[in-house]
């Protein structure tokens, strides 16, 4: 048997606020950016909506969505 994973939708009448989601985050190549687990870093490139490749000095890493660790300066 499959399960799927439906999104529960909020009733008018429901007596609970509705759930706000958070702003998407958006870089930009040359954007410097600090990470949680490597620290600052340039954006070098970016691949639309999905990913960023990020330059950290040591290393390059690409990010994909959603960006929760990765924060712009």
């Amino acid at each position: 048997m499959t399960k799927y994973a439906a999104v529960p939708r909020h009733l008018p009448t429901s007596p609970f606020k509705a759930r706000v989601e958070a702003p998407r985050k958006h870089f930009a190549v040359g954007d410097r950016v600090t990470h949680d687990v490597y620290g600052l870093g340039r954006v070098i490139g970016a691949e639309g909506d999905i990913a960023v490749l990020v330059d950290f000095g040591s290393r390059q890493e690409r990010v994909t969505q959603p960006y929760t660790a990765m924060f712009q300066l």
